[in-house]
């Protein structure tokens, strides 16, 4: 076939994490004992309560089209969790319930960004967010987060980078792949440079029921009402509620912009799945005692693995304060030899784990960090434990 196929979309690279976990996947089929720190997801099964009101709506017969933007009875619920429990006032008008929170960020980048447009991305990032800035014909611009100030964004290194083509920062708290979470003081000093310079702040928040030390979840847009209209909250249940397969996530913005966003969603997927809409409805007005209950297991395997990681020769790690993520730092590997193998980068050193350890991690390169690699707590402590001896015992012994 001699037919030019899209410029813009052969450079898109595939998800890292994903092609991670198909490769886990299928090492276990052939029989292999692998210990996987790559998922993303919650090993929990999502609350009974939620999975009673899918079935209950599907025996009722309430599976058809709903509004493209999401259930309007939905739009209020999430209406009102934002009042409670992030000081937010929307109206329903403001919200777009989107395929999952990936699919929000999707939509957003498509809605506010043009050709030469900037978007600033503090890494480390999630992997998907350069590929979705530049599926919207935008430029990422990144800022190095050092591990020294907990992988956070500093003032000065923000206005740094701002430039008349910058649209838009996007802000991760608490954050995949370093669990790092803002404070009211940090989130006060961006939402300062965001409102002077007039930029746009997406700010995804798909973690902040996993908070741990005491420590508090707060969202930018709370601040101030300057800031609140230059803010695109993103949010969802797969993390939360462990709805991973559901797919159902949500924007709140101003009316402009959820207006661009449902239109485009209108011709692109038309309406979330019907069935997990209804049972999101249950998920966020229902009984909270399992989240709770996910959260603190969350918390209890963060501090043996932090623990743990800091025993181990010549790796380290902070301590995150929100999500299922730690950063394990390897720079004393980096040029090293283990086996024979040449570690040069991160790709290297998660490579070597896989092939002789039967260890699956994210080598950091996948989020702008080379010199780290990310292990998932979202496994149990019995593999937690198992797959870091593993890592111990191969790399010192």
């Amino acid at each position: 076939m001699n037919i030019k196929l899209s410029k813009k979309n052969l450079n898109i690279t595939p998800s890292v994490t994903l092609t991670i976990d198909a490769k886990i996947k299928q090492m276990k089929s052939e029989g292999i004992d692998v210990i996987s720190f790559g998922v993303g997801e919650p090993d929990f099964h999502t609350p009974d309560n939620i999975k009673k009101a899918a079935v209950k709506v599907i025996e009722k017969g309430s599976t058809g089209y709903t509004a493209a933007s999401g259930l309007p009875q939905l739009k209020e619920v999430i209406c009102q969790k934002l009042e409670k429990e992030n000081k937010l006032h929307y109206k329903p008008e403001n919200i777009i319930v989107s395929n999952g929170a990936k699919h929000s960020l999707f939509n957003i980048f498509q809605a506010i960004c043009n050709p030469d447009d900037e978007v600033v991305i503090p890494t480390p990032y999630w992997v998907s967010y350069p590929e979705l800035v530049k599926m919207a014909d935008a430029t990422p611009v990144y800022i190095e987060c050092s591990e020294d100030n907990g992988f956070k964004l500093k003032k000065e290194d923000l206005i740094s980078v701002i430039t008349r083509n910058t649209k838009a920062i996007i802000l991760n708290s608490p954050s995949n792949p370093t669990g790092s979470l803002y404070t009211k003081e940090e989130l006060e000093e961006i939402a300062e440079i965001a409102v002077k310079h007039d930029i746009l702040v997406v700010a995804d928040e798909i973690y902040e029921k996993l908070v741990y030390d005491g420590e508090e979840h707060i969202s930018i847009a709370s601040l101030n009402e300057e800031i609140k209209e230059r803010t695109i909250v993103i949010n969802g249940m797969s993390k939360g509620y462990a709805m991973t397969g559901w797919r159902i996530g949500y924007t709140a913005s101003n009316t402009e912009i959820a207006k661009i966003m449902g239109n485009i969603q209108s011709h692109a997927t038309s309406n979330p799945n019907t069935i997990a809409q209804y049972a999101s409805i249950e998920g966020l007005t229902g009984d909270q005692t399992s989240i709770e209950e996910m959260r603190r297991a969350f918390d209890e395997r963060r501090k043996y693995m932090v623990n743990r990681i800091n025993q181990i020769k010549d790796i380290s790690c902070i301590t995150p304060k929100g999500a299922f993520y730690v950063m394990m730092n390897i720079s004393k590997w980096i040029g090293r030899e283990i086996k024979g193998n040449k570690i040069k980068n991160s790709i290297d050193f998660a490579e070597v784990l896989l092939e002789n350890a039967n260890v699956a991690i994210v080598p950091g390169l996948a989020f702008g960090a080379d010199d780290f690699i990310r292990l998932s707590y979202a496994t149990s402590l019995e593999n937690i434990e198992e797959g870091l001896n593993r890592i111990d015992n191969f790399l010192n012994s």
